[in-house]
């Protein structure tokens, strides 16, 4: 390849865009509970899981594919009695009804135990099979797949050095090189790489073309796609550009978090921001007539801009994630509207300068609300920037350097949130006790 990193960047997007049956966090928590299982060798009795308390926050609400239900404990369940820990994030496409009902049982005579741990990294899971005398532990940390250790009967069979990599280095496989990413490599990337080499990602992201096409055709969640495409009908909405971009978008979310048991092509950890990273791309490729190289590069523009936003945060931030996919969705609409590198900078700084006051209150369906107000954005977001219209340095957390507008909102969602990532489990949790109240802290 002409560039030296364009192979790096291509197997970052393979590492960081895979395919995932539902939400992330409970489906995480599968992972390591079938990991547990295949290393106990045996039906557990038994199961114990710890977690951070952003996990739990993650997977509270949000629907567990197959069973009809919510929550960590039935995903751990499910997950070691019928998950196919190959499988890694699709862990729970092996599941039965036979695996719910007796999961559900195991739930309700207390042998699911589910606990938050304290002092661990945002991003913990630990899981712990139990069969008589017997044992098995796993621990994932830091990211949804990244396991870190495995014991039987308390002897380490697998242990990992989980050294965190700093910002904007971004950690391919052990013993690799570093990658560095920057707003001009990856548009520099995306636009000149040879097309035989990147239009891997265009077959990716068709996954989310289908759920989206799912959410649209029955009732998931909210309904928000659906409900869009009513309006449509009824002739109150036009099915333009932004609209159509945002039903498309919000069906592939209210299909997901429901707990539609079709795989998305996650980014980052998470299949909405995968969602929301490929769907508006699409919609408004396809709306401009756009071709399908154009649309490729788009989306390989999309998608990398997405890790390279999402690498100045924690896996779990209090900062929506719709704000970091969003944002790339605008990088890419840009370009589709044949922005040049200036204007994609303007599209940034216009979305990062807007949204960038979105919450993460737990996965649930409400997130594809969450979605159509990031897709929304980011459209007028590019429209604006194509007009040489953007947020100027002199106004709020943007900065002259871009790079540094999105160091800025890595800071804030990963450490000047914290407070506020700690009271909404705390109000979370209280409503979960049935309390009415949560204390007003200093």
């Amino acid at each position: 390849m002409e560039n030296k990193n364009w192979e790096k960047y291509i197997k970052l997007i393979n590492k960081e865009v895979i395919p995932a049956i539902g939400c992330t966090e409970p489906i995480a928590v599968a992972y390591a509970a079938a990991k547990a299982r295949k290393t106990l060798n045996k039906k557990p009795e038994i199961i114990d899981v710890f977690v951070s308390g952003n996990m739990l926050k993650n997977g509270m609400g949000v629907g567990v594919p197959g069973t009809g239900m919510v929550g960590l404990d039935i995903a751990a369940a499910t997950g070691a009695l019928g998950g196919t820990a190959d499988a890694v994030l699709e862990v729970l496409k092996s599941i039965t009804q036979k695996d719910v009902i007796e999961g559900k049982r195991m739930m309700k005579e207390g042998r699911v135990n589910v606990k938050v741990k304290e002092n661990v990294a945002d991003l913990y899971i630990e899981v712990i099979c139990r069969n008589g005398n017997d044992n098995a532990r796993v621990i994932i940390e830091d990211t949804h797949i990244n396991i870190v250790l495995v014991e039987l009967n308390n002897k380490v069979l697998f242990k990992k050095d989980n050294e965190k990599s700093s910002v904007k280095k971004v950690a391919l496989e052990e013993n690799d090189d570093e990658v560095y990413l920057s707003v001009d490599s990856i548009y520099d990337f995306a636009v000149n790489a040879p097309l035989e080499d990147i239009k891997f990602i265009r077959e990716k992201d068709k996954l989310n073309e289908e759920i989206s096409k799912e959410g649209l055709s029955n009732d998931y969640g909210l309904k928000v796609g659906k409900t869009i495409d009513k309006y449509i009908d009824k002739g109150l909405l036009a099915d333009d550009i932004i609209i159509s971009a945002i039903k498309r978008t919000s069906g592939g979310a209210d299909a997901r978090m429901a707990g539609c048991m079709m795989s998305v092509m996650s980014n980052s950890g998470s299949g909405n921001q995968g969602i929301t990273a490929s769907m508006p791309v699409i919609a408004v490729g396809e709306k401009l007539g756009a071709s399908e190289e154009k649309i490729t590069r788009a989306l390989a523009l999309s998608n990398l801009m997405a890790i390279h936003i999402h690498n100045y945060l924690s896996r779990l931030a209090a900062l929506c994630g719709v704000v970091v996919a969003g944002t790339a969705a605008s990088c890419g609409i840009t370009y589709l509207l044949d922005g040049n590198i200036d204007a994609i900078k303007r599209a940034i700084n216009n979305m990062l300068g807007n949204i960038t006051g979105l919450v993460c209150d737990g996965a649930k369906t409400s997130c594809a609300l969450k979605v159509s107000t990031a897709v929304n954005a980011a459209v007028i977001s590019a429209m604006l920037a194509i007009e040489n219209i953007g947020i100027s340095e002199k106004e709020g957390i943007i900065d002259k350097n871009v790079e540094n507008t999105i160091r800025n909102v890595g800071n804030i969602g990963s450490y000047g949130m914290k407070q506020t990532d700690k009271m909404m489990l705390d109000i979370m949790v209280a409503k979960q006790k049935g309390e009415q109240n949560i204390e007003e802290t200093a």
